[in-house]
């Protein structure tokens, strides 16, 4: 067993694996190219191509994390919501604290057999980075500049394009924004303290209006929002170059499905939260902000406990 993992750690190792997947993502990436020909003839058979041609790519990515460094992730859901993973077109919401958050959220998707259409809501200055960003430009991925306005008008569009996409896929959307540090955390709850919104302890205020503007354009299309938490457990702070090493660490994924009825369809107002239990502001449950809403948080986890079958 020392041996194998001294054999993972190698440079040579990594070297090879690191040409293989230029190479093959290349080569894939040219493949796609050519199938720009079929979008004016049968759009839907060009999106299946690419999915199939997407799926070559991003799961070398996931054997990486699962296979080579035999990581872990533990799934704790409701098991009546766990059928229906991977047969219906959701939005996944998942925390961003970690360098391989990604990965974990590409883990979920081949789990359920969604990989090669999944989505993300992503910077769009990763259009150009060769292989994964061609790829996601080939998929229909979105892209935002993080600057409102221009995005209300792109983004919609964007998101309005995958209304009759032919594969099942998970949007995945980090509504916090950007990875979670120490120092943007604190400054994340002076923002919610003077907003009056709930302080967090694990996490960045959210930004509502990606998650808004998706919700609205993908209405009637996606059948579920999943309310992702990811954390590793013993403190271990996983990185790429850990994962390439064949290092091997622990991850639960807490999954859970909020009512349709409890989704917003826009944006809340300034200094007005969105309460689960009924909508912005006070709502009709009489909600009255973080003392209803921590209350609502710690009464759900009671369904995380259950662990769903592998």
């Amino acid at each position: 067993m020392d041996l194998i993992a001294l054999l993972k750690s190698q440079f040579l190792c990594h070297l090879i694996f690191c040409y293989v997947f230029i190479a093959s993502g290349l080569i894939i990436n040219t493949l796609q190219l050519f199938t720009l020909l079929l979008w004016p003839i049968n759009k839907q058979l060009f999106r299946k191509i690419n999915c199939r041609l997407s799926y070559c790519i991003s799961s070398q990515l996931v054997m990486l994390l699962e296979w080579w460094s035999g990581s872990e992730c533990i799934i704790h859901t409701d098991p009546r919501a766990y059928p229906k993973y991977g047969k219906e077109n959701a939005i996944v919401v998942l925390n961003h604290k970690f360098e391989i958050d990604f990965l974990c959220g590409w883990s979920l998707a081949e789990r359920f057999g969604v990989l090669g259409g999944s989505k993300v809501l992503a910077k769009k200055e990763l259009a150009y980075v060769p292989i994964i960003g061609w790829m996601w430009y080939f998929t229909e991925m979105v892209f935002c500049t993080r600057k409102w306005e221009q995005d209300r008008k792109t983004v919609s569009e964007s998101l309005l394009h995958l209304r009759d996409y032919p594969e099942k896929y998970f949007f995945l959307i980090h509504c916090e924004g950007t990875r979670f540090t120490e120092k943007k955390h604190q400054i994340s709850m002076q923002v919610a303290q003077a907003k009056g919104l709930p302080s967090l302890k694990h996490h960045l205020l959210p930004r509502t209006k990606g998650f808004a503007i998706t919700v609205r354009s993908l209405r009637n299309v996606v059948s579920a929002v999943y309310d992702c938490t990811l954390n590793f457990r013993n403190n271990e702070n996983p990185t790429l170059l850990g994962v390439l090493n064949g290092k091997k660490y622990h991850a639960d994924l807490y999954v859970r499905t909020p009512s349709r009825r409890s989704t917003p369809a826009r944006a809340p107002s300034p200094g007005r939260p969105w309460c689960p239990r009924g909508g912005p502001g006070r709502s009709s449950t009489g909600c009255s902000g973080p003392r209803c809403c921590s209350t609502r948080s710690s009464a759900s986890s009671s369904t995380w406990s259950a662990v769903a079958p592998p």
